[in-house]
């Protein structure tokens, strides 16, 4: 089976994209993971707070050399140490020079600020996409839905006008209304969609009383709202989507081109199983499509979505009835 596709743009020789993760940020694991079949990559987040930090230690040092003039010797031009925006852009451009698969560089904030000269950096650098992770918990009960999506808006813009390479925005599934923020994020001119990211959420410590935080991997359950929102969206959008989160064996990667994903993104899996896991998940596609009579992954993709027929209109909440008026709990 042919399982060619496209994302953002980019030819892609399978759906399945690394992404952002401990294995992306150095050289050798983006080899192994090329070498194992990922078909893109994305390099690790930029966080605005380290573009924020970088900018004010410099101003600081400006702001000393300038009151001092016999200071100036001491700060000449490039001393300062290669920080966290440095070190990501010659990642991008060793990746670049390295690999055979797309690059796509990944920035990581709220607002607007430093975004556009690291965006215009990464493109200059050889990034031929960027990824827009709009981590944004709307805990302030002050901010209402308009505002918070406003936000994501303005990002998306900010950087649009910046560069011109394509531009992917990585959503939360929490909006009141996801599909009707995709689509005005899609009439801004988002040239892709990663549905969906995941909030980290605190738990608390009961010995120390404190909050604490700790990462945890996705698991295969997690992919249903992914599986709900691709499917109402798929075939109706300019945009092309990427599925990510839950992505665990085949048969996720399955289901998320069923409802229409261009391309499937995992990072869960490959840092529970190691980068050789991506081989796996290639051949369980493959050996399903070809059982199945696909000669390319354009004939499954989007079979199973509202707009290729096969999720239909009253299907929401005809089966939620439907779940709730047949379940037997089992018997104590």
């Amino acid at each position: 089976m042919d399982l060619r596709t496209r994302y953002l743009g980019l030819a892609l020789k399978n759906p399945l994209i690394a992404s952002a993760s401990p294995l992306t940020g150095s050289l050798a694991g983006l080899r192994r993971l090329e070498d194992a079949g990922a078909a893109a990559v994305v390099l690790p987040s930029l966080f605005e707070e380290q573009i924020a930090a970088e900018t004010a230690l410099r101003d600081r040092l400006d702001d000393l050399a300038s009151g001092f003039a016999e200071a100036r010797g001491f700060f000449p031009e490039g001393s300062l140490p290669e920080t966290g925006p440095h070190q990501q852009l010659e990642l991008i451009a060793r990746a670049r020079a390295a690999l055979d698969i797309p690059v796509i560089a990944s920035l990581n904030g709220v607002t607007d600020a430093g975004w556009t000269h690291y965006a215009t950096l990464a493109a200059e650098a050889g990034a031929q996409a960027i990824e827009l992770n709009v981590y944004f918990p709307p805990t302030d009960p002050r901010l209402d839905s308009r505002a918070v999506e406003q936000r994501h808006e303005d990002v998306l813009g900010v950087v649009k006008r910046a560069v011109n390479i394509p531009v992917s925005m990585k959503l939360s599934s929490g909006f009141s209304a996801p599909g009707a923020v995709i689509r005005r994020l899609d009439a801004a001119g988002a040239d892709g969609f990663v549905l969906f990211n995941r909030f980290y959420q605190p738990d608390i410590d009961l010995a120390t009383l404190r909050l604490w935080r700790q990462p945890t991997l996705s698991s295969a359950a997690e992919i249903r709202p992914g599986l709900l929102w691709i499917g109402a969206l798929a075939g109706t959008l300019r945009a092309e989507i990427a599925a990510s989160t839950g992505v665990e064996t085949a048969d996720e990667v399955i289901k998320y081109l069923l409802v229409g994903a261009d391309a499937v993104m995992t990072t869960a899996a490959l840092l529970r199983h190691g980068p050789d896991h991506l081989r796996g998940l290639l051949a369980g596609l493959q050996r399903w499509g070809e059982a199945r009579g696909f000669a390319t992954l354009a004939a499954l993709r989007g079979r199973m979505s509202r707009a290729g027929g096969g999720w239909p209109d009253d299907a929401d909440r005809g089966d939620y009835i439907t779940l709730l008026q047949s379940y037997r709990a089992p018997l104590p």
